[in-house]
C-alpha cells in the first residue's frame, strides 16, 4: 500500500513538473503581410532574435506573406487574442483609430530625424498608449518610409506641375484631398488594379516609397520620379492586449526592448538602402527631380485648416514644432 501511495505521489510530481514547464514556455505568433525580402521581415527577425535570447522562456514564430490574413484581419484577430503580435502599416489602423491619421498630413515631416523625434517622443507614445483601448499594446514604430511621386507625363517640380495628372492613391481620405488640393486627378484604387492601370496607361502615375517603386519595377511604365516626400509612413510593432496581460513584468520588459531593437533594424535597413534604390532607378532611365517642397507645403495649407478639429490643432503644432 505504502509503495502504491509513493508511486502515485511521484507520478503527480512528474505531471506537475511537466505541466509547469509547458505553462512557463510560450510561443508568440508574429505576423506581417509582406515577403521575406522586405524590411518588415527584417524587423520581425530582429524581434524574434532579441526575445528568444532574453532568457524568459518565450519563442517567436513569424508568419509573413499575409499567411494569417490581411492587416485589418490581423488587427481584429489581435483584439481577440488569436494572433499575438503583428507589424502593421498606418492605413488599416485609421479604420479603428481615426486620430492615427494625423501622421498622413501632407509634408508634415521635414526628414527622417523629424519623423523619428515625433514618433519616439510624447506624441508617438500617446498614440501607442491609446491603442490599449482598442485591444492592442503598441510597442514601437518601424517604417515603410517617405512616399514619392512617379508619373509618365512630365517632371513635377512645382505644385502647378501636378495639375491634371491622374494619380493612383491609397483609399485614404487625407491623401485624396491633398492631391486634389494640388490640382491632380486623384484616383483611389487597390494596388493590384493600379499595377494594371499603370501598364495600360489609364492612369498617369502613383506615389510610394522608393523600395516599392523598385520592387514592383514601376520604372518600366513611369519615366519621372519626383522626390516629393509628401508623406511619411510608419508601421507599428504591436501585440494583442489579451496576450500582453498573460505575460510577466520581466517578459513585458523584454518584449518592449525587442520591439525597440526591431524598430531600429527596420529603419537602419531603409536608411542604408535609400541611396542604392535611388541610383538603381536612375540607372533604369528614370528622370529624378528634387521639387520645391516649400511651395508644396504652402499649397496644402487648406488641408491643415480642414483637419485641425479632427486631429487637434495643438497636436499638429506640436508635431510641426518638434526638433
Amino acid at each position: 500500500m505504502r509503495k502504491s501511495v509513493m508511486c502515485a505521489l511521484a507520478a503527480m510530481l512528474v505531471v506537475s513538473a511537466v505541466s509547469t514547464g509547458f505553462a512557463k514556455e510560450r510561443t508568440l505568433k508574429l505576423a506581417h503581410v509582406v515577403n521575406e525580402q522586405d524590411a518588415f521581415h527584417v524587423c520581425a527577425l530582429k524581434f524574434k532574435e532579441v526575445v528568444e535570447a532574453g532568457g524568459e522562456d518565450l519563442k517567436v514564430t513569424i508568419f509573413p506573406n499575409a499567411k494569417l490574413g490581411d492587416e485589418r484581419t490581423l488587427l481584429e484577430n489581435m483584439r481577440m487574442g488569436v494572433v499575438d503580435a503583428a507589424i502593421i502599416t498606418g492605413g488599416p489602423i485609421i479604420n479603428f483609430m481615426p486620430q492615427f491619421g494625423v501622421f498622413d498630413l501632407p509634408f508634415l515631416f521635414r526628414d527622417t530625424d523629424h519623423a523619428y523625434a515625433v514618433l519616439d517622443g510624447p506624441v508617438g507614445q500617446k498614440m501607442l498608449d491609446d491603442m490599449e483601448k482598442f485591444g492592442w499594446k503598441g510597442l514601437a514604430y518601424g517604417e515603410r518610409g517617405f512616399r514619392n511621386l512617379t508619373n509618365s507625363v512630365r517632371p513635377v517640380k512645382e505644385p502647378e506641375d501636378m495639375k491634371g495628372l491622374k494619380i493612383r492613391l491609397m483609399q485614404n481620405p487625407v491623401y485624396v484631398e491633398s492631391f486634389k488640393t494640388l490640382g491632380a486627378n486623384a484616383v483611389p484604387m487597390a494596388w493590384t488594379e493600379a499595377l494594371t492601370a499603370l501598364q495600360q496607361g489609364t492612369i498617369d502615375g502613383q506615389e510610394n516609397p522608393l523600395n516599392v517603386i523598385v520592387s514592383f519595377k514601376l520604372y518600366e511604365s513611369q519615366k519621372y520620379l519626383s522626390l516629393t516626400r509628401h508623406a511619411y509612413a510608419p508601421n507599428v510593432i504591436m501585440m494583442s492586449m489579451a496576450t500582453w496581460k498573460k505575460l510577466s513584468a520581466s517578459q513585458h520588459e523584454l518584449i518592449e526592448n525587442a520591439a525597440k531593437a526591431a524598430s531600429r533594424a527596420n529603419r537602419d535597413l531603409d536608411n542604408q538602402k535609400a541611396a542604392e534604390w535611388l541610383q538603381f532607378l536612375k540607372d533604369q532611365g528614370m528622370e529624378v527631380t528634387e521639387p520645391d517642397l516649400a511651395a508644396f507645403r504652402e499649397a496644402v495649407k487648406p488641408i491643415y485648416d480642414k483637419y485641425n478639429d479632427k486631429f487637434g490643432a495643438e497636436t499638429i503644432k506640436t508635431i510641426v514644432d518638434t526638433k
